[in-house]
């Protein structure tokens, strides 16, 4: 009699691929021929060491074990192929959870929350029972509409911004195009989506004045005032920042220095280049291989920059985000173009760039000082 049994790969990193092995061999639907695996594209961790990851290997496997129950009823009707791989009907909830998880293990922080949130929201708005062939196109467009009108979930008296909605939702598409793909929806429910348009946004930054008083300022952790600067005077993120490796950092007579940067965020590898006074920073810090700059987590700067900001008599509310925010702004002060600042700071699309136009209009300013006039009766 057949059988499909789920079995597991041994992979890097401490994960394992889970796949599903068919006893006799079946005919694989997309290349017509015989095999006795099909990978799920589904991992575990190997030995799970929190509860997240339990839960995650826990939301995997049951998935798998879903998969492997629709392939062992296909192959017993003599129905194995294509079409019935569109048929499977899972746990919606489930699936976005695995999805959830993934972003867990390879993103960072903040995506992992915001992808959760998402799904907290979700479930919020449906609960965890619906089925992937009980999603409608209905469903999608009533969820658009509970988030715009939704609360937060730590203040019920709050309304959620209509750019976390935007970012909620976008998630939520993406969770649709995957189903899609992995043939768990019978049709593409994210085609017709209509995405939340987010608010425009005033990117707080620095000015000149307020960046002398900065560098003035005691700052109780010496290495978050050269990593802030660093970033003002680069326009790399925290995360870059503070994965900066000496091996990664180079000189040469006819560019200077640069670092050889792939940037956490998007996976692009391109030459940063930086000027002296950012690579007199790095050799300030006194390291000279590995890190430039001792792991220090996000959570550990908070309480230390308000301080520094309120010692320079910044009233001003700024992340350390801020200051990659104050190098595009004074990029465009000092003439810089909006696509070579767009390539400087790594955005994939210039329209991304153009908000720090709106901010640091040049020709406006400009304009505005022609009519700085003189009456002798004022």
């Amino acid at each position: 009699m057949a059988n499909v049994t789920l079995r597991s790969k041994k992979l890097a990193k401490g994960k394992l691929s889970l796949y599903l092995d068919f006893y006799p061999e079946i005919v694989n639907p997309k290349t017509g021929k015989p095999t006795r695996r099909e990978f799920l594209k589904l991992k575990i961790f190997e030995n799970p060491k929190n509860e997240i990851e339990r839960e995650h290997n826990s939301t995997q496997i049951q998935l798998a074990e879903q998969i492997r129950a629709k392939r062992l009823i296909d192959i017993r009707n003599k129905e194995y192929g294509l079409k019935e791989h569109m048929n499977l009907d899972i746990n919606f909830y489930d699936f976005f959870k695995s999805i959830v998880g993934e972003y867990y293990n390879n993103g960072s922080k903040g995506n992992y929350h915001s992808w959760k949130s998402s799904l907290d929201y979700w479930e919020k708005y449906i609960g965890k029972s619906l089925m992937s062939k009980q999603l409608l196109p209905y469903h999608v467009e009533k969820f658009r509409d509970f988030l715009l009108s939704a609360k937060t979930l730590r203040n019920n008296e709050k309304d959620l911004s209509r750019n976390t909605a935007s970012a909620y939702y976008k998630n939520f598409i993406n969770v649709l195009k995957r189903a899609h793909k992995k043939k768990l929806l019978a049709s593409n429910l994210a085609e017709d989506a209509v995405y939340i348009k987010e608010e425009e946004t005033y990117r707080e930054y620095l000015t000149e004045e307020e960046l002398k008083e900065l560098s003035k300022a005691t700052c109780a952790l010496p290495s978050l005032k050269r990593m802030a600067f660093f970033s003002v005077m680069t326009g790399l993120r925290f995360a870059d920042i503070n994965n900066l490796e000496w091996k990664n950092v180079f000189h040469d007579k006819s560019q200077g220095y640069y670092i050889k940067l792939k940037e956490r965020k998007t996976g692009n590898i391109q030459n940063h280049f930086i000027p002296n006074n950012a690579q007199a920073l790095l050799v300030k810090e006194g390291t000279t291989k590995g890190k430039v700059f001792k792991n220090i987590k996000y959570s550990q700067i908070t309480r230390p920059l308000k301080d520094w900001l309120d010692a320079a008599d910044i009233k001003k509310k700024i992340s350390f985000h801020n200051f990659r925010h104050t190098y595009a702004t004074l990029q465009l002060s000092k003439g810089t173009d909006i696509y070579t600042l767009s390539k400087m700071l790594g955005h994939k699309n210039v329209t991304t760039t153009q908000i720090y136009g709106k901010v640091m209009d040049r020709q406006k300013i400009e304009a505005s000082k022609k009519l700085n006039l003189e009456f002798d009766g004022l």
